[in-house]
């Protein structure tokens, strides 16, 4: 099992930045992919990007492409979320996850067995 904190959440205007960052701690890190996720009020909670072990490869679903860049340092045990040009409807609680295989890769939140404990984001304006 692995601990999730994530940190970096707030308040801003649309059209601003926010940068959220996520510490791991409790197994190897670099073995597993790690996404970000969210739940907005009344909603389910929806892919928003996901990251390999290594890092070489992204995805992002289509409402962020351009806009959020994940990233990690597997020397640090971190994985960030870059956004940019936030919208009102980005609004929402952001979970990291961890993917619950070595090496796997995934869109589904059944396939991530760790999660933090959340960060809300909120996006005036």
């Amino acid at each position: 099992q692995v601990q999730l904190v994530e940190s970096g959440g707030g308040l801003v205007q649309a059209g601003g930045s926010l940068r959220l960052s996520c510490r791991a701690s409790g197994r190897t890190f670099s073995s597993y992919a790690m996404g970000w996720f969210r739940q907005a009020p009344g909603k389910e909670r929806e892919f928003v990007a996901t990251i390999s072990w290594g890092g070489s490869r992204t995805t992002y679903a289509d409402s962020v492409k351009g806009r959020f860049t994940i990233s990690r340092d597997n020397a640090k045990n971190t994985v960030a979320l870059q956004m940019n040009s936030l919208k009102p409807e980005d609004t929402a609680v952001y979970y990291c996850a961890a993917h619950q295989v070595p090496y796997g890769s995934s869109r589904s939140t059944a396939d991530f067995g760790s999660w933090g404990q959340g960060t809300q984001v909120t996006v005036s304006s």
